[in-house]
């Protein structure tokens, strides 16, 4: 078994400690201790709704008739449906199916109120809402015969908990040639959004494993926005990440020349993300018209402000390190406990206040050194 983890947010200036585990990558943590609490009372969707066949959502009143209530609601958006929970201390966290796009997080700070730490938009379009930024997932699993996929569809398959403790929801993905199968499971607690996920490699050969897990984090503007304790680490300059979920901003990168071709390939970026659309396509022709040199460099600030364009993999950053918002007044203390790669990205500060673009991106990755899941091995991220 091999095993990897990392986390994320914390808007306080002390870090989060468990005394039991809590699988996966992310959380978002505000500013008391917790403790992890096993819930009971599972519920879940027949095995047979994960085959690989198109799969026609369950209506709202389905889904509120069996997992609903205890602290978790459903509403339907088009083709979609969102998962709402929230606890009795005011902790309130959405995510939308069958997308797995984690929209919203609340989390109840010190003077009494909450605060949104994600940065999430919707954009009116021909074809529908377009919802861009929160947190998502991209992942590509490889076979050593060159058969490739990527979940991007997540059908629910179980909800536990309640609103005074803990409230978990999991959803499973698998792909139609049985190459892996990846559960996804979003755990919202009193002080933690946290969550996990598990690759099951089914075949007898090697699996290559890329992808991030890349956050939206809601600032007043990046010129007023601080990371502190990057001093020292290596990274490399990369175009930046596109999927459905990324924003970026329109002309990203024309003044800084960020260049893309080099250490990723076009090929390789549209294998890598999922959702991948026109949209898409034109953001990445357009990166890889831009000229100029992929930069490799260490971090000379360990006060660095986020007001220029920034997209950058770092490969050497520490496991703890803040982001510090003058304009809001708060800061986030970022952990990062397995992914080697750390993802930043600012779209800079030529935006106004509170809008659209007044965001950065933290995020965990395997793009320059991708994990290796061996024959029917299982992958997890745990915490």
């Amino acid at each position: 078994m091999t095993t990897a983890s990392s986390s994320f947010f914390s808007p306080c200036f002390s870090l989060l400690w468990y005394t039991k585990p809590i699988k996966h990558p992310i959380s978002l943590l505000p500013c008391h201790l917790s403790t992890p609490f096993q819930c009971s009372n599972k519920r879940e969707l027949p095995v047979a709704a994960v085959a690989s066949v198109p799969y026609i959502p369950a209506s709202v009143d389905y889904l509120e008739t069996e997992f609903g209530g205890h602290g978790v609601a459903f509403e339907g958006l088009g083709d979609s449906y969102v998962v709402k929970m929230g606890l009795e201390n005011g902790s309130l966290a959405s995510l939308m199916l069958p997308s797995g796009l984690i929209t919203s997080y609340k989390a109840p700070m010190w003077h009494g109120g909450t605060l949104e730490l994600l940065h999430t938009t919707v954009t009116e379009e021909q074809s529908g809402a377009l919802v861009q930024g929160g947190v998502s997932l991209a992942l590509d699993c490889e076979s050593d015969g060159g058969i490739s996929w990527s979940p991007s569809s997540w059908i629910l398959q179980d909800v536990r908990g309640n609103a005074e403790e803990l409230i978990q929801v999991e959803m499973i993905s698998s792909d139609p040639e049985s190459i892996a199968e990846v559960k996804y499971i979003v755990t919202l607690q009193p002080d933690v959004l946290s969550s996990e996920i598990v690759i099951s490699n089914s075949k007898s050969l090697p699996l290559q494993l890329t992808g991030s897990v890349i956050s939206h984090l809601t600032v007043s503007n990046p010129d007023a926005t601080y990371a502190i304790g990057l001093e020292g680490s290596n990274f490399f300059s990369r175009a930046p990440f596109f999927s459905n979920f990324c924003l970026i901003p329109p002309g990203f990168g024309q003044k800084n020349e960020v260049d893309s071709s080099q250490l990723w390939g076009l090929p390789g970026i549209k294998r890598f993300l999922s959702g991948w659309n026109a949209k898409n396509q034109n953001d990445a022709d357009r990166l890889e018209r831009m000229k100029g040199e992929d930069m490799e460099g260490e971090e000379e600030d360990n006060y660095k402000k986020l007001s220029s364009e920034m997209s950058r993999i770092y490969t050497s950053a520490p496991r703890n390190f803040t982001v510090i918002d003058r304009g809001r007044r708060n800061s986030v203390v970022v952990r990062r406990d397995g992914f080697k790669e750390l993802y930043m990205f600012s779209p800079g500060c030529n935006h106004e206040y509170y809008s659209k673009y007044t965001y950065i991106c933290v995020g965990q990755s395997a793009v320059l050194e991708p994990i290796i899941l061996g024959p029917e091995d299982v992958w997890k991220d745990i915490r």
